[in-house]
């Protein structure tokens, strides 16, 4: 091997560390700690704790005013071997962060429903702990069969105004987000 050729391959594989690096480092800020899923008698609920730390960047544009949307994805599939797996719920859950100036509060927006914070943190808090979401049917789940859960949280990027948009491209701080969490979810039969 000629001495070019091993400098680009070193240089192509340390640019290939770096990029895995800092994909690493902007999704360390936000983790799935616990996911359960509790078969009710009509639906199927989920109750998470998400750890959010929110970076610098994202803390400086609510305070100017810039909402943040966050989205929480979750899919419940069944495995098949002749095929994909078969998607059998899909879920997301969207929350508007935002500041008002004037009132000097936090507000975090689900749907129709919003709820006014004195702190980023108070708010983060809330956001961070989801308790029984109903995310399928019971009806349209087959007993006896062991499902797939999954379930991550992430910065929409795209609902960002067009220039903090081109400004966020790779920059580390702007990709908030977790990894998916999969867990197996038994559904029991009924007792009869």
């Amino acid at each position: 091997m000629t001495d070019s050729s091993t400098r680009s391959l070193r240089s192509a594989a340390l640019s290939l560390l770096l990029a895995l690096a800092l994909a690493a480092g902007a999704l360390a800020g936000t983790a799935i700690r616990n996911a359960e899923l509790a078969a009710t008698e009509d639906a199927v609920t989920l109750s998470a704790e998400i750890a959010i730390e929110v970076p610098a960047a994202l803390e400086e544009a609510v305070a100017r005013g810039v909402p943040l949307y966050f989205v929480l994805e979750f899919e419940l599939t069944r495995p098949r071997w002749y095929w994909f797996d078969e998607t059998v719920a899909a879920r997301t859950l969207t929350y508007r962060l935002s500041y008002h100036a004037l009132t000097r509060q936090y507000r975090l927006s689900t749907g129709a429903l919003h709820q006014s914070f004195a702190t980023l943190d108070e708010a983060v808090a809330v956001m961070s702990r989801l308790r029984d979401w109903p995310v399928a049917e019971r009806a349209a789940l087959a007993s006896g069969t062991t499902y797939t859960a999954g379930l991550r949280l992430r910065l929409e990027s795209a609902r960002l105004p067009k220039p903090i948009q081109v400004g966020a491209i790779g920059a580390p701080e702007w990709s908030l987000g977790s990894e998916w969490l999969r867990w197996p979810f038994p559904m029991e039969r009924a007792a009869k």
